[in-house]
């Protein structure tokens, strides 16, 4: 069997397991709940971005500390897919990828229930700001009120954000409906300020204030130019956070609101963005729930997923759950209470923005991760959004044979990937010819092949001819 195929023959693949009709049948268990929903995302921003998670930025992001500080912050969160559209996707169908229609930049298949359909039918007001092009088909996701980003200063202008919430919430009291909010921030997404001349930001850092990842050569000046700019935009994406939660105050709901944060995927730079390494989904996810979540938690056991959001939500809000999902809720975990089977979660690429195949799965738990990139062939080169930045280009042209060495595995990588991530948790040294972690990595095999023979994944067969099933 051939280890390639194109686009179409994957495609075609995923037609043939197709997923479970669509039978909408959604009733509010309690008439009388009538908790809101607000979503805030960031778009590329890295799970360790935050002052809370640890970034030594100074005054990175107040506000994101301060909603921290107010609700549970998840440790071990990921999303589904590192690219924003089939990221957007999973949240907003709890299935993966390819049981969802969304491999890349495609559309969701018309037949896949979404939680936007569940809501609208109990009565709720949904609304999307900026990012509304992410989630199609656009009927699917039944927004009652769109404010585009050419309306939010390009999804970039905090003030905007403030007025254009505000009035949606307002809308929603008019209306006596409870509300859906989905309030996508573009930032820290490319072009970062300082990249083009449009931006306008309260705060420019400076190369000397900022502190370079592990995971990318510190040494490398426009690696360092690249990320004051990022930073910049971190900080912007914050104070855009703060004004939407400000008008939330000010309308008077933000105690009977439930509010999620969380970044699409992790930085757009090499190893992160459009990948399956730790930074690539890592998410720094954030849940407040006045009455119900203790201020203040960490969760650093339980690893949750993006699949894991549209059954969370209905479970928070009391109505019937969808069969067939991915994903499970995860309200006991915000009750404080303990549940078992979160120990691992399972991550997706398919396709780039650029439409490139590049398939990659990878499962994940608290210790190791395995990856399985079925396009590594050692001749296919590795293309993606984040190598036109300043940073992977100071690294491609960079003597050091260290950094050389880390942009040719970057480009080329091998089959299977394996990292102890208590040793490594930069995911740095691939242990697949370990004899140590031969145990390992035999279970941590099976395990994927179990998740795609389980949801009929079109790679399985790939999977099967490269690696087999020891």
């Amino acid at each position: 069997m051939k280890d390639r195929f194109t686009r179409r023959e994957f495609i075609t693949a995923l037609s043939a397991s197709a997923a479970m009709a669509f039978a909408p049948r959604t009733f509010a268990r309690d008439s009388s709940n009538r908790l809101n929903v607000l979503l805030i995302t960031a778009d590329d921003m890295n799970f360790d971005s935050l002052g809370v998670t640890g970034c030594k930025v100074p005054d990175i992001t107040p506000n994101l500390d301060a909603l921290a500080a107010q609700g549970m912050r998840f440790t071990q969160a990921h999303v589904t897919s590192a690219i924003c559209q089939p990221s957007r996707s999973a949240l907003m169908t709890g299935r993966f990828p390819h049981r969802n229609g969304a491999l890349g930049f495609q559309p969701i298949n018309e037949n896949v229930p979404t939680l936007q359909e569940y809501l609208q039918k109990a009565g709720y007001l949904n609304g999307i700001m900026a990012k509304i092009e992410h989630l199609t088909p656009k009927w699917k996701f039944c927004w009652d009120v769109e404010i585009p980003a050419k309306d939010l200063g390009n999804g970039r202008d905090p003030e905007a954000y403030y007025v254009k919430s505000k009035s949606f919430f307002e809308q929603a009291k008019a209306a006596g409906k409870p509300f859906f909010l989905m309030a996508n921030s573009m930032d820290p997404h490319r072009p970062f300020p300082g990249a083009e001349s449009a931006s306008k930001v309260s705060r420019t850092y400076k190369s000397k204030e900022i502190t370079v990842p592990p995971f990318l050569p510190g040494d490398l000046p426009d690696v360092r130019k690249e990320l004051a700019q990022y930073y910049t935009a971190v900080h912007r994406c914050d104070e855009t956070v703060g004004q939407i939660l400000r008008a939330l105050k000010e309308t008077g709901f933000e105690e009977n609101t439930i509010v999620f944060f969380l970044s699409d995927n992790g930085i757009s730079e090499p190893f992160a963005k459009t990948n399956c390494y730790y930074t690539s989904t890592a998410t720094p996810l954030i849940v407040r729930w006045p009455g119900k979540i203790k201020p203040g938690t960490i969760n650093d056991k339980d690893l949750v997923s993006g699949v894991d959001f549209m059954p969370t939500v209905l479970d928070a809000l009391a109505l019937d759950q969808v069969e067939g999902l991915d994903g499970r809720s995860f309200v006991s975990l915000l009750e404080g209470k303990y549940s078992s089977g979160w120990d691992k979660v399972f991550t997706f690429i398919t396709s780039t923005s650029a439409g490139n195949m590049f398939p990659m799965r990878c499962v994940r738990t608290k210790n190791f991760s395995y990856i399985f990139n079925a396009w590594a062939d050692g001749k296919t080169t590795f293309k993606n959004e984040p190598m036109g930045g300043l940073a992977y280009k100071a690294m491609a042209q960079s003597s050091n044979q260290k950094i050389a060495e880390r942009v040719k595995f970057f480009l080329y990588r091998t089959p299977e990937e394996l990292y102890d991530l208590r040793k490594d948790p930069w995911e740095q040294r691939n242990l697949v010819a370990e004899k140590d972690y031969k145990n390992t990595l035999s279970k941590l095999r099976l395990e994927l092949h179990k998740m795609m023979e389980k949801t009929k994944d079109p790679l399985l067969d790939v999977f099967k001819a490269k690696i087999g099933n020891d």
